[in-house]
């Protein structure tokens, strides 16, 4: 039992570490991030909203989200697994959800990676 709540007061502090910065770099204004999303959907040249900049804030918006989910569920994997005392079941359980949290971890970066790829080919 100690044991499992090192680990978790491990993680706590990590997570911490993580999170922190970027609390000390956000903006006071509740819809910033709202404001450079339509921001920058406008062309620079005839400042008018395009197809692409629209379509292009959509997939970042989608994939970033994905991430985050699949983050979430690794984290939740990582806790049904430590959780599991000895439980096959639950083990399995854990195994099962990691696995396929990281496949689809690996298929969300995949396509991220493509979409910087088309982006900078076809510029704005």
């Amino acid at each position: 039992m100690k044991k499992i709540l090192k680990s978790f007061c491990a993680l706590a502090f990590l997570s911490g570490l993580l999170i922190i910065p970027g609390l000390a770099l956000a903006d006071d204004s509740p819809l910033t991030a709202l404001k450079q999303v339509t921001q920058n959907s406008y062309s620079q040249a005839t400042n008018q909203l395009t197809l692409a900049a629209t379509l292009g804030t959509i997939v970042q918006v989608v994939l970033s989200l994905l991430g985050i989910v699949f983050i979430i569920l690794i984290i939740y994997a990582g806790i049904v697994w430590m959780t599991a005392e000895g439980d096959e079941a639950k083990v399995g359980k854990a195994q099962k959800i990691l696995r396929n949290s990281i496949i689809g971890l690996l298929i969300t970066l995949s396509s991220w990676a493509i979409y910087l790829l088309v982006e900078t080919a076809f510029p704005k």
